[in-house]
């Protein structure tokens, strides 16, 4: 995988759009705060859906885009439930079993929000997926992934008002990558048949 292209993808594609991936990034921040986090995981799938077509059909990011993934909402308030009960067992029995939790729980599951958006899928079967997805050989391909993910995310939400290009362009990276991820399995299927 060559993930200096897939950053300058998203790099581009968050400078192209600067202005609506700003404005789309601040207004799903806020909403998340106003609903004291409950519409996080339901306007996350819908900010992913809106920057996975922004790269797919080159269309702009709107403010709505939030909001269109809201038949989510008790799959994903579910799954977060769960995430967060095992994650603060992992804690409960020591920092490390937290920290592996919360590791397995990011590793495993990062494709699952573009699955259920774009193929929709259901949280079982997206989950599932999002597993093959993310142990397809290379291996090292998935953990340069989350690496990247996570220092884009980290170093954007420790520098002040960094978040609103942060959070874009590690999306972007995400979604890039999900892309040749569905190609590579396409690929694969078209030579088994």
């Amino acid at each position: 995988m060559d993930f200096k292209e897939h950053l300058k993808i998203s790099w581009e594609n968050t400078l192209q759009y600067i202005v609506p991936v700003i404005i789309l990034t601040l207004i799903q921040l806020i909403v998340v705060t106003l609903s004291f986090g409950l519409l996080a995981p339901v306007t996350t799938a819908g900010y992913i859906q809106s920057l996975l077509r922004t790269m797919r059909e080159g269309r702009e990011p709107k403010v709505g885009d939030l909001f269109s993934e809201m038949r989510l909402f008790f799959p994903l308030l579910a799954f977060g439930i769960l995430a967060a009960l095992a994650s603060a067992v992992g804690f409960i029995l020591l920092i490390l079993p937290g920290i592996f939790v919360v590791g397995f729980l990011a590793f495993s599951t990062i494709y699952m929000m573009p699955l259920m958006t774009d193929k929709n899928m259901g949280l079982f079967e997206a989950i599932k997926e999002s597993w093959c997805m993310a142990v397809r050989k290379p291996l090292r391909d998935q953990i340069v992934l989350m690496v990247f993910y996570l220092v884009i995310m980290s170093l954007g939400g420790s520098v002040p008002f960094a978040l609103v290009l942060a959070q874009p362009l590690a999306t972007f990276l995400l979604v890039s990558v999900y892309e040749e991820r569905l190609q590579d399995k396409q690929l694969r299927i078209g030579k088994e048949l």
